[in-house]
C-alpha cells in the first residue's frame, strides 16, 4: 500500500490525480501540496475534485504535510521538481515524476536521487504511448535512414515548453534505434530558404491550441511510401491513472530509476 502526497493538487493535473487515487483501493492519499500564496491552502483536497471532505488538507508545501506518506506524486513545475528531489533524497520517499520541461542538468539530479531513493520519471504516463515508443524503435531499426524522420505534436493553448516532452521521447527512441544522436540530428524550426532536407535529421513541429489534450504522430517517408505511427489522448486522466498504477507498482521496487516501460512490463 502506497501512502501518496499529490504536488500541486489543485492544478489540471493534479486534481485528476487525486481522483485516479480515489479509484482504487491499493493506495492511499495522505496529502496535497500547493505554493504558499493559494487560495486552496488550509482547504481540504476533497473539495478540489468535487468529492466530499475527505480530511485531508491541502498544505503549503511537501514540508508542512504531516500525515505519514512514502510516495509523491508531482506533475508540478521544474523548480518545483528539483526541490522534491532534495527532499526525496533527504528523506527516502519515493517519487513518480511527470514534470515536463526537465533538462539534463535534471536528468542528473534524477539520477542521483535514484541512488537513495526509488523514481519513476517517465515523458509520458500514458500506457499506449508507453506501447508507442517501443513500436518506433522497432520501425526505425527496420526502415533505417532511408526513411525521413518527422514528428508532430499538438497540444493545448496553455502547455509552457515545446516540443513536449512526449515528442521528445519519441525523437530519442527513434535516434537510439537507428544510431543517431537526437542532440545533433534534431531539427525544431524551419523558415525560408533552408535548402534541401539533410537525411539524417529528425524534423519536430509544434502546435499549441485550444484544448487539445495531447496528440502525437511520428511519419516515417521513404519512396513510394508512408508509415505513421499516432498517439491521442482524449482525457487527462489516461496520464494520472498511469501515474498512480506508477506509484502502486513502485512500492515493491528497489532503490533505482524506472520508467513506464517498467511499470507495465509483465512480472
Amino acid at each position: 500500500m502506497s501512502n501518496i502526497v499529490v504536488a500541486g493538487a489543485a492544478g489540471r493535473m493534479g486534481r485528476q490525480l487525486v481522483q485516479a487515487i480515489l479509484e482504487r483501493d491499493d493506495v492511499t492519499l495522505a496529502g496535497a501540496t500547493e505554493q504558499a500564496e493559494s487560495p486552496h491552502v488550509g482547504g481540504d483536497v476533497g473539495l478540489l475534485v468535487g468529492n466530499d471532505v475527505l480530511g485531508v488538507k491541502v498544505s503549503p508545501g511537501i514540508e508542512s504535510v504531516d500525515a505519514p506518506f512514502d510516495t509523491i506524486v508531482d506533475f508540478t513545475a521544474p523548480d518545483n521538481t528539483r526541490a522534491l528531489l532534495a527532499f526525496a533524497k533527504e528523506h527516502g520517499k519515493r517519487l513518480i515524476i511527470g514534470t515536463t520541461g526537465l533538462d539534463d542538468s535534471d536528468q542528473q539530479l534524477i539520477a542521483v536521487a535514484a541512488e537513495k531513493t526509488s523514481v519513476v520519471y517517465a515523458a509520458n504516463y500514458s500506457v499506449g504511448v508507453t506501447l508507442s515508443l517501443e513500436l518506433l524503435a522497432h520501425a526505425a531499426k527496420v526502415l533505417g535512414t532511408p526513411y525521413n524522420v518527422e514528428i508532430i505534436e499538438a497540444h493545448h493553448k496553455h502547455k509552457v515548453d515545446a516540443p513536449s516532452g512526449t515528442a521528445l521521447a519519441m525523437g530519442h527512441a527513434v535516434a537510439a534505434a537507428s544510431g543517431r544522436d537526437l542532440n545533433q540530428c534534431a531539427v525544431y524550426a524551419r523558415e525560408g530558404i533552408t535548402g534541401a532536407r539533410d537525411e539524417d535529421t529528425i524534423g519536430f513541429s509544434t502546435i499549441r491550441a485550444g484544448e487539445i489534450i495531447g496528440e502525437h504522430t511520428v511519419l516515417f517517408c521513404g519512396q513510394g511510401e508512408q508509415l505513421e505511427i499516432t498517439h491521442k489522448a482524449t482525457d487527462r486522466m489516461t496520464f494520472a491513472r498511469g501515474a498512480i498504477r506508477a506509484a502502486a507498482w513502485i512500492a515493491g521496487q528497489p532503490n533505482g530509476q524506472y520508467n513506464m516501460s517498467d511499470v507495465v512490463r509483465p512480472a
